[in-house]
């Protein structure tokens, strides 16, 4: 089951206030998997501000028994808007993943690098403004597909977290390890360096990736799990440096989803972008979809169609995560979802974002 969108979308990003038939939504557990496996700001005022303050903090948190306790979830048919639209990145293919420095006011983004095989799994990470513009770059050998980055701020800049020792399927390389190194201009990491810190799951070593919820303290880890379903580990992210291999949660992929590209969490509630480019199969509006899944029952929550970008040449779903215009207040997260477009050989980076929310 699935919820369309039956608005339109302007050249801002601003999805219309049009309600979505709403039906029933499907439970996890399914084997759906893609080219992603191994072998496998707006200026209104937001819905959030309405909400009643025990909505967000620590208050609300207290009195839950939750594994993870229980947060507010994005609307993913509510307001929203666009951060930027087809900036150039560090390379000129297609974006793959991104994540938020809310603190520094930046993100970095992953490609793969132009000129390199794909089996190579080498990658470009580039360090952009808010606005898109570009503040510095970084390559990385041997690290996989960039499937997903995370960002653990560190004073003015930030320690980024990546799958790495990469292994290739003779198409793509994906990592079967995840590793953190501090962002670094201009310089080039290879995935033999001693000084990169690498850590794997106990059970399996097939196709890791990760993402961090900074705001709540948590790593999310995606990798194959029995069976061969993708499976999110959650982790407190002290801990998991420290040595603790103990998830707080685990939940499995949607069997709902269609082509995988990318993933994030926010407090109790995981993120999920599905969808493939413009083509003859798929032609506008596409089937780019935002998923939601409640991390502490395992149940899928929402699926929601998105026009966003709807005039974009190409329009391919490439990366989620949250930004948080104030990095110390959980009611202004945005969740972004990235497109990238433009011809082959100069694809571009486009970011939207979805900010109001639904009280727990």
């Amino acid at each position: 089951m699935s919820m369309h969108e039956t608005g339109k979308m302007d050249e801002t990003g601003i999805e219309s206030a049009t309600k979505p038939k709403q039906t029933e939504m499907a439970p996890i557990g399914g084997k759906s998997f893609s080219r992603r496996k191994f072998l496998q700001l707006s200026g209104g005022v937001t819905a959030a501000a309405l909400l009643p303050a025990l909505a967000f903090g620590s208050e609300k948190a207290s009195a839950c028994s939750c594994p993870i306790p229980t947060s507010p979830r994005f609307s993913l048919s509510g307001s929203g808007g666009e951060l930027f639209r087809e900036v150039p990145l560090g390379s000129v293919t297609v974006l793959q993943s991104f994540g938020f420095d809310s603190g520094n006011s930046a993100l970095y983004t992953i490609q793969l690098t132009y000129g390199s095989p794909a089996t190579a799994g080498d990658l470009t990470v580039t360090k952009l403004g808010l606005s898109g513009s570009i503040q510095g770059q970084m390559q990385l050998k041997g690290f996989g597909h960039g499937v997903s980055i995370g960002v653990e701020p560190s004073g003015s800049s930030a320690y980024l977290w990546t799958e790495t020792d990469g292994v290739s399927d003779g198409t793509n390389s994906w990592g079967t390890k995840i590793c953190r190194f501090p962002f670094a201009n201009g310089t080039t990491l290879y995935n033999t360096d001693a000084s990169l810190a690498k850590y794997t799951v106990p059970g399996t070593n097939s196709s890791y990736t990760c993402s961090i919820d900074h705001y709540h303290g948590n790593l999310i880890v995606r990798y194959r799990g029995t069976g061969g379903t993708p499976r999110f580990d959650v982790y407190n992210l002290e801990s998991f440096k420290a040595g603790n291999r103990n998830p707080i949660a685990t939940v499995y992929q949607p069997s709902t989803l269609g082509v995988f590209q990318g993933y994030c969490a926010y407090g109790s509630y995981l993120y999920l972008l599905d969808g493939t480019a413009y083509g003859t199969s798929n032609p506008s509006p596409g089937n780019t979809y935002l998923t939601t899944v409640d991390i502490n029952t395992g149940t899928q929550v929402d699926r929601f169609l998105t026009q966003a970008g709807g005039s974009l040449t190409y329009r391919e779903p490439e990366g989620l995560a949250v930004h948080l215009t104030d990095p110390s207040s959980e009611s202004t997260g945005r969740l972004c979802f990235g497109f990238a477009s433009g011809s082959a050989g100069g694809r571009k980076a486009t970011i939207f974002f979805k900010n109001s929310f639904i009280p727990s």
